[in-house]
């Protein structure tokens, strides 16, 4: 199969991960696209394929004669898709784009323009991968499966070519800040990995945000409207007093680079009882820390003013920067520049502003910077990916073996 083809299977699966589910993977639809995936392993010949009780999809393609005692190299996506927009029944197609506004959905005024979304210039005369605007497309990260897998079907086939052996795992859960808890960095026996889990494909990342999410629940006091006065309290209000004490300047829509934010997620409720989800990002480690206390405080204000309960707040750290556990390893990121110069792609060194399985794995053992795999606007309904951008990261990553084991 090719790239293309792989990605538009693999994108006809609905694997979106649940934020409040309990279960492992939160989701048990990641399963029925981790089985199809482990029979794919093994029909490409590649050894101890097994999906474990987590999700997991492990394999490992032998080494080529005379590298039996090299040190492994590891390559690593995830199988689910952001619960940030709808995953299921994605109609995927392809357009030649000829530059101007993209229509995705003629019917419902759904398109992109250039004005709006920059990357679209760079790929006039490309031929791009799109939804119909009602679903996410799944690049994040059903590109980075494809991407992989293709490499590695090349390089089974492509037996002249040196290598150590190589390990695979796509997980479940990244999107839901689970996808390392499960991890088997002993099981899977790679020395240093990389993620492709990121942007274009020069993306090459090893800084990334120190990252926690918040749960907010507000309790309020119903009373009828119309005998209100001094005895209501409402949970909306709340929930609205408390983002007004987080700085407006400090959100999503108005960062960029290494600036953190707060970004609210979820809200709903009603007078009684309302909640509402955060997640906190920063790459330095002194603000990321503010910025939670921050929100201790706001919580802690509001409870002194309204009465004891009136906010819960429940922190919980996702991952961390992998800056400091990627630098003693920095021959992984030469390594990376050197195949994307080789197959004419400028490496692009840009901080990630998100996180990877990579950055928890990092701090597990497993050193793991991130790859570009093409995709754009993750998350979302507008989301695309460039066929020759998914392309040329399969050269990248054919290239990376090679320069690997030189």
């Amino acid at each position: 199969m090719t790239v293309v083809e792989r990605f538009l299977k693999y994108v006809s699966f609905d694997t979106q991960s649940d934020e409040d589910s309990v279960t492992v993977p939160s989701s048990a639809k990641q399963k029925v696209l981790g089985a199809e995936l482990a029979a794919e392993l093994s029909q490409m010949g590649l050894h101890g394929v097994r999906m474990d009780e987590y999700g997991y999809v492990y394999g490992w393609l032998p080494a080529t004669a005379g590298c039996e005692g090299v040190p492994c190299l590891g390559l690593i996506a995830h199988m689910d898709t952001s619960p940030d927009a709808p995953g299921a029944h994605v109609q995927a197609r392809i357009v030649r784009y000829e530059g101007g506004v993209l229509v995705q959905n003629a019917e419902q005024g759904i398109s992109m323009s250039p004005e709006e979304y920059e990357s679209l210039r760079s790929y006039a005369g490309q031929d791009l991968i799109v939804t119909d605007g009602t679903t996410l497309l799944g690049a994040d990260d059903k590109a980075g499966v494809a991407e992989i897998f293709t490499a590695l079907e090349y390089l089974t086939a492509h037996l002249e070519l040196p290598h150590g052996r190589i390990a695979v795992c796509i997980t479940p859960d990244e999107e839901v800040g689970r996808g390392a808890d499960h991890f088997d960095v002993e099981g899977f026996g790679a020395a240093a990995a990389y993620t492709v889990d990121g942007g274009s494909p020069g993306e090459l990342e090893y800084e990334n945000f120190n990252a926690a999410s918040a749960k907010l629940v507000f309790h309020g006091v119903g009373i009828h409207p119309g005998s209100a006065k001094g005895r209501m309290r409402n949970a909306l209000h709340l929930a609205q007093e408390f983002d007004a004490m987080l700085p407006p300047s400090a959100r999503p829509e108005h960062t960029e680079g290494y600036e953190g934010f707060f970004h609210l997620s979820e809200l709903s409720g009603d007078v009684v009882e309302a909640t509402a989800r955060y997640i906190i990002r920063d790459h330095d480690a002194a603000k990321f820390a503010e910025k939670k206390a921050l929100m201790q405080s706001a919580a802690a204000f509001l409870c002194e003013k309204h009465g004891a309960g009136a906010v819960e707040l429940t922190l919980k750290d996702s991952y961390y920067n992998m800056k400091e556990q990627i630098l003693p390893h920095f021959h992984l990121i030469e390594t990376a520049k050197a195949a994307m110069g080789r197959v004419g792609v400028a490496p692009e060194i840009i901080p990630v502003r998100g996180g990877t399985d990579g950055a928890r794995l990092s701090y597990m053992g497993l050193p793991c910077p991130n790859l570009g795999t093409g995709g754009h606007n993750a998350h979302g309904v507008l989301e695309f990916i460039p066929i020759q951008s998914m392309e040329k990261v399969v050269e990248i990553l054919k290239a990376i073996v090679e320069l690997t084991y030189a």
